[in-house]
């Protein structure tokens, strides 16, 4: 059915709301505010115990604004300067530099809950679970009760969260994932990487400005394949100037916890060798955080990851059932989730021709490794595979 079909077939009926969006990520907050802005009624549920989603408390504001505390204090940008040894402040503890990450995401929830009153955007505070298509459960935070409510239209916007073995014995400090970092009560002098995906080698080369010994273990042969094999191999190698040892090509078979230890975590390689740290990082992606949504009961589908699968109007199976943001899978970028919002919003209620990510295929991409990377369109290696022979043009650094 044509977004103008639905919408039409939706005002037939009387609901609570015209949309209802589950999150309020960055996604979430502009499908929201879109469609309040076209005289919609609009609610936004979210769990957390504040509003904003992966993007302000565990991801892209609190990691970069980490990144920013690490690189200033550590005092790495004036090395070349003042010499490998110059750091801004001797004994940096994780208060220093979660002291900064904190102001940062409070700022950001009053603005974002400032923006959501003006609008007139209705948050509703508590855990959601699909009763049916068309029936949302809402269950208190405080554990006081539960309501139901109707809408015509509802937007996934909840985003993911750090994908975890079960036999991994995760205590949040010495062995944890990404969400956990900005929880950290110490600052460890080695640390083990498991997974060298993005988030991994971000947190990877930060740790490492720090000072900290830090292991990447990854079994892909190189770090971020994605990237042109220039740009990797030259991330590669400063980070490795930096003492990050690589252990690429190699898997993990377990990681344990042991007592009365000074390097309490194992990590044991299928390969049979076993590195020691004070902590690891777990980060072998993320997946979405869709298990307690009870998405069957609206007859929505998910990927092998809990993923979202969506067309290219951002609808899921369910046609008045939307998807938008990291649950829905690449590129799971703040900007990207922005318009991805936008356009599922309109389209909902007519006002998008087809095709509406058309506009949002091009997109640039940063990566914020030590040093940083950004990349936009394909790679060298894809062009050169399409038959394509791209200009080169380089740079020394500095």
């Amino acid at each position: 059915m044509s977004s103008q079909g639905m919408a039409s077939a939706a005002s037939t009926q009387s609901f609570d709301y015209d949309l209802v969006v589950i999150g309020s990520g960055p996604s979430g907050q502009r499908a929201a505010i879109q469609s309040a802005k076209l005289g919609k009624r609009v609610a936004v549920i979210e769990r957390a115990r504040s509003i904003g989603g992966v993007c302000v408390h565990t991801g892209t504001i609190p990691s970069k604004t980490f990144r920013e505390a690490v690189m200033h204090l550590s005092g790495f940008r004036e090395r070349g300067i003042y010499g490998a040894s110059y750091r801004v402040k001797q004994d940096i503890a994780i208060d220093d530099l979660l002291q900064r990450v904190n102001h940062v995401v409070a700022n950001e929830v009053d603005v974002i809950r400032s923006q959501m009153s003006r609008n007139r955007v209705e948050l509703l505070e508590g855990s959601a679970r699909f009763v049916d298509a068309h029936t949302v459960e809402v269950s208190s935070p405080t554990g006081s009760g539960t309501r139901q409510i109707s809408t015509a239209r509802i937007v996934i916007a909840c985003g993911t969260e750090a994908g975890r073995d079960d036999h991994i014995p995760f205590d949040g400090q010495r062995i944890f994932t990404s969400d956990d970092v900005l929880g950290l009560k110490f600052l460890p002098r080695s640390m083990i990487v498991v997974g060298a995906g993005v988030i991994g080698v971000e947190y990877a080369t930060m740790f490492a400005a720090l000072g900290v010994r830090v292991t990447i273990v990854d079994k892909r042969p190189v770090l971020l394949p994605f990237l042109d094999n220039e740009v990797s191999t030259a991330l590669t190698y400063i980070a490795q100037q930096h003492n990050v040892l690589m252990r690429l090509g190699e898997e993990v078979a377990d990681i344990e916890l042991l007592t009365d230890a000074s390097k309490p975590v194992e990590v044991r390689l299928k390969s049979g060798k076993v590195l020691h740290a004070e902590a690891a990082l777990y980060s072998i992606g993320r997946v979405g955080a869709t298990a307690r949504l009870d998405l069957q009961n609206a007859g929505v589908a998910v990927d092998d990851r809990s993923r979202v699968p969506v067309n290219h109007n951002f609808q899921s199976n369910v046609e008045h059932i939307y998807a938008v943001g990291d649950v829905i899978g690449f590129p799971s970028l703040a900007s990207t989730s922005y318009e991805q919002g936008r356009a599922a919003a309109r389209h909902a209620f007519g006002l998008l021709k087809e095709d509406a990510d058309a506009s949002i295929r091009l997109f640039p991409y940063g990566i914020y490794t030590v040093p940083e990377i950004s990349t936009i369109g394909k790679s060298e290696d894809e062009l050169t595979q399409a038959g394509m022979v791209p200009p080169r043009a380089s740079a020394p650094q500095g």
